[in-house]
């Protein structure tokens, strides 16, 4: 199971908010049917590998559907093959030391 961070970014749209572009890309990733997490800075989403190399390709390609000319995009991925893992449980343990 991985997961990874995106954050897709249009450049050169004309306007400074970006919100729009991002709930296309935010879309697909809720309809791709895997567990996601929208957060201020990049969506994170959980799955196997295989899964989620085609859904970031598709979450690239977004913005340029909707008419953006260029466009940034920040991957970070945490592949953990020695246990499972989630994003749930990552949060879980930092509390856990906290408290």
């Amino acid at each position: 199971m991985a997961i990874v961070e995106i954050s897709v970014t249009p450049l050169g749209i004309g306007q400074m908010g970006v919100s729009e572009y991002v709930a296309g890309c935010v879309k697909l990733a809720r309809e791709s049917g895997l567990k996601c997490q929208l957060t201020p800075m990049g969506t994170i989403i959980e799955g196997a590998a295989g899964e989620l190399f085609p859904l970031l390709q598709k979450m690239h390609e977004s913005p340029f559907a909707a008419g953006a000319e260029r466009v940034s995009t920040l991957i970070k991925i945490d592949d953990r093959r020695d246990r499972s893992h989630s994003m749930q449980g990552k949060v879980d343990s930092v509390i856990g030391k906290l408290e």
